[in-house]
């Protein structure tokens, strides 16, 4: 008797075992790749399922998205410029039987492609455009990488270009160019205000020689501005029919003095 009980009581852990070792649960967001004697089957997921014990083996593939920070890289530009670039790629398996059977290490082998294609692609452009057209290179570099991880079953979602890290001989030089272009701008709009102010001043005259009184009363509110300082300035009006007087009078002094010099050469010869 106490022989068939120990035989049921093994048969029992027996079967518990091979129960626990065939019963599998996998997340949501993973997915198990079953291979059965070494043959890949299928992916199973997510939930639970039972496998074979010692013939079938799983594989567990994440499917969330991973954000990969890609290290620095010593970056030579088109025109010669060395920077130091960093940047992060953000992607997910869309195939879990690819992402195991086609590459040892899928989220190595796209860090590793990511920092060959930030390399290769940056040392194709100039460093204005590298500061400027940042979202067409991070657009290129995210097309580029994800036809390479496609076959491994990896979508790249999304690259992104952190930081450019000038030297500071080039910092220097930028901050040169841009305090030049700041003046530049300054001594332009300082011109377009100059010549506004004086074509301004040509109709302002305009108006005032069709108006003769304008010019007067003009010179009025100057002096009641003036007056309005209380300071000891001494103001002498001149009437504008004087200065109108002597414009007149100076073609016909001119003339004079002109036929007095010829007359002085004809008595001279």
């Amino acid at each position: 008797m106490n022989a068939t009980l120990i035989g049921w009581g093994i048969a029992a852990l027996f079967v518990l075992a091979v129960l626990f070792a065939a019963v599998r649960i996998v997340p949501e967001y993973e997915r198990g790749v079953i291979f059965r004697l070494g043959r890949v089957i299928d992916a199973k997921g997510p939930g639970l399922f039972f496998i074979i014990p010692i013939v079938d083996r799983m594989v567990k593939v994440s499917l969330r998205t991973i954000t990969m920070d890609i290290p620095p890289q010593d970056v030579i530009t088109k025109d010669n410029v060395t920077v130091s670039v960093n940047a992060v790629a953000y992607f997910h398996v869309v195939d879990p039987v690819r992402s195991v059977i086609s590459i040892e290490d899928h989220v190595g082998g796209t860090s590793q492609m990511a920092q060959t294609t930030l390399r290769s692609i940056l040392g194709q452009i100039d460093l204005d455009e590298l500061l400027v057209n940042r979202d067409e290179i991070n657009q290129r570099l995210q097309q580029i990488i994800d036809e390479v991880t496609n076959p491994w079953g990896v979508k790249v979602d999304h690259v992104e270009v952190k930081h450019v890290e000038l030297p500071q001989a080039m910092r220097r030089a930028m901050a040169r160019q841009a305090e030049a272009e700041r003046e530049r701008r300054a001594k332009v709009i300082h011109a377009k205000g100059e010549m506004e102010a004086a074509e301004t001043l040509g109709d302002a005259a305009g108006v005032l020689e069709e108006h003769p009184a304008a010019m007067q009363l003009r010179v009025l509110s100057t002096m009641a501005d003036i007056t309005d300082e209380r300071n000891s300035t001494l103001i002498f009006p001149l009437p504008i029919e004087i200065m109108r007087l002597v414009d007149t009078l100076r073609p016909l002094a001119q003339k004079a003095a002109e036929q007095a010099q010829a007359s002085g050469d004809r008595d001279g010869a």
